[in-house]
């Protein structure tokens, strides 16, 4: 069957899916606006199983590859979780906001006629190896019980204990004015909204991640994941 998704193109067909859903691994292409226990609980309707888990949280405004695991193949969560990651995406310089991304108002605004795109590269040059990342307070990461994201929404600034995390791959694709497109490859555990905040402050002008998508996990690449639409049609023509 050939891919028709509006994020696909058609080179790519869909993965096989199994008779029984009793162990299954189903990359799924993730529309932006879901949380990914949104893809979680669908895909539980449609393979009609209940144990059904993912392999590394997307945002809900994000889009592209969530491993999902279905059945038996819940216990292979970390296999995944712990491999490498890519993901291509846009920060926009001169904007700041509390969630270091587009899910939240720009709080504070500052001009970058000034920067010029030698400097934008030297500065993404020194994100590249291992480096001490601070997640954000607009997180799922639990501090005293209680999810960071839940305490920023009331306000709540909490000390977050930096991270080790290994950029492999921080490639500037094009800079158009104050908007840096980008491809990124990481370890598991790396905010890219993190990074995207990072790089504003480190030119002094602020910055917030405007879009992003993940696009591989080890060797599995959304060009070969389902979308939920196409997944549903395909199940339900059973």
């Amino acid at each position: 069957m050939e891919n028709t998704s509006s994020h696909h193109t058609n080179l790519y067909p869909f993965p096989d899916l199994p008779e029984e859903f009793t162990e299954a691994v189903i990359p799924i292409d993730k529309d932006q606006g879901w949380t990914s226990f949104d893809v979680v609980k669908k895909l539980r309707g449609l393979v009609r199983v209940k144990k059904v888990g993912h392999a590394g949280t997307l945002d809900p405004m994000a889009t592209g590859l969530l491993i999902c695991l279905v059945g038996k193949a819940t216990k292979r969560m970390n296999e995944f979780m712990e491999e490498p990651k890519e993901y291509t995406g846009t920060i926009r310089l001169g904007e700041s906001t509390p969630s270091y991304d587009a899910e939240t108002e720009v709080t504070r605004r500052m001009p970058t006629d000034h920067l010029l795109p030698d400097q934008i590269l030297e500065a993404v040059a020194t994100f590249k190896g291992e480096i001490l990342q601070e997640p954000p307070m607009y997180s799922a990461l639990k501090v005293g019980g209680e999810r960071l994201y839940k305490k920023a929404r009331r306000g709540e600034e909490v000390v977050r204990k930096k991270r080790a995390v290994t950029i492999y791959k921080f490639d500037v694709e094009s800079i158009e004015k104050n908007e840096v497109h980008f491809t990124i490859g990481c370890s598991k555990g790396t905010y890219i909204r993190s990074i995207a905040h990072d790089l504003g402050e480190l030119l002094h002008v602020g910055g917030h991640l405007n879009r992003l998508r993940r696009t591989s996990i080890g060797s599995i690449h959304v060009n070969g994941a389902w979308n939920i639409e196409a997944l549903q049609n395909t199940l339900s023509s059973r």
